[in-house]
């Protein structure tokens, strides 16, 4: 005979949840709070989140779109470009927003079940899935004016803008801890991507850069993934010699791994703050 207060039936009626199941859980609701947090930060909030990257292209198309026809023959200037912003708006808003994760939800780390790694890597995954709805806003606006958005090699698109994702999540995850180690350091990290906005080769093709200064500019990864974007769009399109999808990889891999050493190593001063 069993009896009511039997652990056998108490362990029955309230089984122990896995690690895994705890921290899918904790991710989950993570992810809803971050969603409704921003869709719901401003009555334009949604609004500006699909016109971001239109509002960077028809600037940049107004501004050097007669420059662009001439120097990247055979390829609409329209569509060179928005590889190009798609590219760079994917890696930074992934880092720059990752690393004020901790700050916007630092009341929650009183929960033994939120660790602060936790909020940085949830609000990555929302900057991915909201790219994905802006970009395919953008490639639907543009499909309708008539040009053609599919890619010659899409698993090469998707490869190249899966590793900017990847190098924008593992500087996040250094950023992050580093702004709340040294908090001058948030505001410096900020202006980093002021140049690299014009470094990246998001207006210009790289083949424009004198070849004595290109192993220069192939130092920053951002442009081996938006080359291989562009390559992987427009079968005509030849880069530089150089250009490495692993390189963006490699890379990508190195500051992930970094920056989740990083967050073990200080976890108890990150809670504390």
């Amino acid at each position: 005979m069993a009896f009511a207060d039997d652990p056998a039936n108490i362990q029955n009626r309230n089984p122990v949840r896995s690690p895994a199941s705890i921290t899918w859980a904790v991710w989950r609701a993570l992810f809803l709070r971050e969603a409704v947090t921003r869709l719901s930060a401003g009555r334009a909030a949604w609004l500006w989140l699909l016109v971001e990257p239109i509002v960077h292209l028809v600037f940049i198309i107004v501004l050097l779109g007669f420059v662009l026809q001439r120097v990247v023959s055979g390829i609409d200037y329209s569509l060179f470009i928005a590889t190009g912003i798609l590219g760079f708006i994917l890696a930074r808003n992934t880092a720059t927003r990752s690393k004020e994760a901790m700050n916007a939800n630092d009341t929650l780390f009183t929960y033994r079940q939120v660790f602060p790694v936790d909020t940085v890597l949830v609000r990555a995954a929302l900057e991915a899935f909201l790219f994905l709805i802006s970009a395919l806003c953008l490639v639907t606006g543009l499909g309708l004016f008539g040009y053609e958005v599919f890619p010659y090699d899409f698993l090469q698109v998707l490869l190249a803008f899966a590793a900017l994702w990847m190098a924008g999540i593992g500087l996040g995850l250094i950023l992050s801890v580093a702004s709340q180690l040294i908090p001058e350091s948030g505001k410096v990290s900020g202006m980093l991507f002021g140049p690299l906005y014009f470094l990246s080769g998001i207006m210009y093709p790289p083949s424009v850069i004198p070849p004595a200064y290109q192993s220069w500019f192939l130092l920053n990864p951002f442009v081996h993934g938006i080359e291989t974007v562009r390559t992987g769009f427009f079968p005509q399109y030849h880069t530089i010699p150089g250009v490495s999808i692993g390189y963006l990889l490699a890379f990508a891999m190195v500051t992930i791994c970094l920056g989740l050493a990083l967050h073990v190593r200080f976890a108890t001063r990150l809670v504390a703050k």
